[in-house]
């Protein structure tokens, strides 16, 4: 029953992600933001680990391999996805980029964990992937000008997201969950805090926005989306929960038409079935 409730949680807890990103800009520096996010994360996840008695590892390679997810998964992927649209490039675009990453994940889940997929879920991940595009396609339309520059990081943190994906399902980890995440996190922390410190301002203006936009990210999309991503990745393939987010955007789309009252066509409209549609076949 409970692998059935969080495969939705998951989508509706990840998709809040874009409205944290659209409320944290021009009140905190993307980079500065995620440094705090992650050392709250930290202090959460081993506090949780502390209460439970759980054990932490003494040997160094279960260090080693949650960094390493930390690094690919909350560093490289989070932190160039902010840092892009910080940086000029457009929000749909971005989305579009980041779509690429279940058909990555499915690619690269063949040589490296030697999962196989059927035909229908190769089609579904094509049919997801065109669902992606006109959920975009709007927004593309306005684009004067792509900077080349933060279309390659973009590209780089969703291939990070299809490698940590594929490092966290293959490097097997034995510890409890809470541990294995606060050591993720420290992974995270050690490759954003210095770079965020070195090339930004630390603007941060502690806005109520602002601070309740952290405490959700800590404690909605660390703690409970993290979560629930590592259990699933530790139940299924790599290659069944990476559709998964083609999920998000479309319920995301639905969040900022609810809060935000952004329209929505009938192309988005489309696509959105279409994501839908595809995410349920290549699980499937």
């Amino acid at each position: 029953m409970l692998t059935r409730i969080l495969p939705g949680l998951f989508v509706v807890i990840w998709a809040t992600g874009f409205i944290v990103a659209g409320i944290v800009a021009g009140h905190a520096d993307p980079l500065t933001f995620l440094a705090a996010r992650h050392a709250l994360s930290i202090v959460v996840f081993a506090a949780l680990a502390l209460a439970a008695g759980a054990a932490w590892p003494r040997a160094w390679a279960p260090w080693r391999d949650a960094m390493v997810a930390g690094m690919l998964l909350h560093g490289f992927y989070i932190g160039g996805v902010f840092w892009a649209v910080a940086h000029g490039l457009p929000a749909g675009l971005t989305g579009l980029v980041t779509g690429l990453q279940p058909l990555l994940t499915a690619m690269l889940a063949l040589p490296l964990l030697g999962e196989r997929l059927i035909p229908r879920q190769w089609l579904g991940i094509f049919v997801g992937m065109a669902g992606m595009a006109l959920i975009v396609a709007p927004k593309l339309g306005h684009v004067d000008g792509v900077p080349v520059g933060p279309l390659l990081v973009a590209l780089g943190a969703t291939l990070s997201l299809a490698f940590g994906t594929i490092w966290q399902k293959y490097s097997k980890p034995r510890t409890d969950l809470r541990v294995n995440a606060a050591m993720q996190f420290v992974g995270a922390f050690v490759l954003i805090a210095p770079v965020a410190w070195a090339t930004e301002a630390h603007h941060f203006d502690a806005s109520p926005p602002l601070l309740g936009a952290l405490a959700w990210a800590v404690l909605g999309l660390s703690v409970g989306g993290i979560a629930i991503m590592l259990t699933l990745l530790k139940h299924g393939a790599a290659s069944k929960v990476a559709p998964l987010l083609f999920l998000s955007p479309p319920v995301a789309g639905l969040m900022a038409w609810a809060l935000f009252g952004e329209a929505l066509t009938g192309v988005q409209l489309t696509g959105m079935v279409l994501a839908v549609a595809g995410a349920f076949a290549a699980r499937h």
